[in-house]
């Protein structure tokens, strides 16, 4: 992510709300939205307050055409990342930004975001409450550089009252309505879990996500990835995801895999239950390297093929 955020939108700092922002706009965000900044302030530590005031700045309260097109709320940018993209023009033309299968899905990254990097650790020891305190913080630890990016942020926040968002209110019975009308269609995970050289897994579906699955079964998302040996969160229908660690090798009585068409070391290392990093080893293998259809890969040690 670029460390001047705030510039995506500094234009409308300056005068109005950012794109098709209007206080009503921003009120229908703050609704639909409200059960996930809760849900993420929970889950991870950091306010719902401030996280909400990062989305209604960033996003122009999702109605920038980066929201829009890309799914993507906080401006987070291509660092580091494996999944669809968008380009945009922020400091430069053509800028590559990360893109999301949804809304919720850039707001557990954006959290994911924050509790990975270490200059941000320091704001994880203040309390909940303290919006001004975490606002400022994320300005000194260099989330932006504009040097009215943490007022701004307190202003969002207090003129909207987000602050009761720290103490697990929604702010308002539409709020509350959103909440109902998407859990009436939440996918049921559990139904669909399965084992995979013993491990407990999910075969994924269209529409399926890491955020989903993880909110659903109470995990850490950042968990998550690293059972699935992921540094980010894009994801394929019929991939199996793992709700635990996968092992070292695999059952003995699967010992090796004939390459298919289209088939990469990772997805064959998600299809048996076998850590990434001892699949490649096993076989002599750049993470990266090309697989020819046909080959033979050994998903245990050669002498204990047997």
């Amino acid at each position: 992510m670029h460390r001047t955020l705030a510039f995506l939108f500094l234009a409308c700092w300056i005068a109005s709300p950012c794109s098709g922002e209007n206080k009503n706009t921003r009120k229908e965000y703050i609704q639909k939205f409200s059960k996930i900044a809760i849900q993420e302030m929970r889950r991870t530590g950091i306010p719902a307050s401030v996280k909400m005031a990062q989305g209604i700045l960033e996003s122009g309260a999702g109605t920038s055409s980066l929201a829009q097109t890309g799914n993507n709320h906080f401006g987070i940018k291509c660092h580091d990342w494996g999944g669809p993209t968008v380009t945009w023009n922020d400091n430069k033309q053509n800028e590559c930004f990360r893109k999301y299968s949804s809304p919720e899905e850039s707001w557990t990254d954006h959290s994911l975001f924050l509790t990975s990097r270490q200059r941000y650790a320091p704001l994880f020891q203040l309390k909940k409450t303290d919006y001004k305190g975490w606002a400022r913080g994320l300005q000194k630890a260099g989330y932006a550089t504009n040097p009215s990016y943490a007022e701004r942020l307190i202003r969002i926040i207090e003129d909207e009252k987000l602050y009761l968002l720290d103490r697990g209110k929604e702010t308002s019975g539409a709020a509350r309505e959103y909440t109902l009308n998407s859990s009436s269609t939440r996918v049921n995970y559990r139904q669909r879990m399965t084992r995979v050289n013993g491990i407990p897994c999910i075969e994924t579906r269209k529409g399926d996500s890491f955020a989903a699955i993880a909110a659903y079964f109470n995990i850490p998302l950042r968990k998550l990835l690293e059972y699935n040996d992921k540094n980010e969160t894009s994801i394929r229908a019929g991939m199996n995801v793992f709700l635990k660690a996968k092992k070292n090798k695999a059952a003995r009585t699967r010992a090796r895999h004939k390459v298919k068409e289209g088939e990469t070391a990772y997805w064959i290392s998600q299809m048996y239950g076998v850590k990434f990093s001892r699949l490649l080893y096993f076989n002599g293998l750049a993470a990266d390297e090309k697989l020819l259809p046909g080959e033979t890969l050994s998903l245990r040690k050669y002498n204990d093929t047997l």
